[in-house]
């Protein structure tokens, strides 16, 4: 479902039965939410705000591919920003793009 904010509102209002309500939109609450829709479970994320707007804005961004440490020249850690990556792709594949 590909819709915008006024839609997607209209839709969960239309909408009177959900499998699963995730309240806030954090990094765990939207992984829960991700991973509750990709099941094919009806997923509802409640947020106060707009995403990204709390803590999650301000989180260290652990997961990545590495760049910024190759512009300091921190290879060590590029090759294991790398590493960790692969595994997300092996282990949870529709979470890495």
């Amino acid at each position: 479902m590909n819709l915008g904010r006024n839609e997607l509102l209209e839709h969960v209002l239309a909408t009177d039965e959900w499998d699963v309500i995730v309240v806030g939109g954090g990094a765990t609450g939207l992984g829960t939410a991700v991973d509750s829709a990709h099941r094919g479970y009806r997923t509802l994320l409640l947020e106060a705000h707009d995403f990204g707007k709390g803590t999650s804005s301000r989180s260290t961004k652990l997961i990545h591919g590495g760049v910024r440490y190759l512009r300091q020249g921190n290879v060590k850690m590029v090759i294991k920003a790398l590493r960790e990556r692969g595994y997300l792709l092996k282990n949870a594949s529709h979470l890495v793009h």
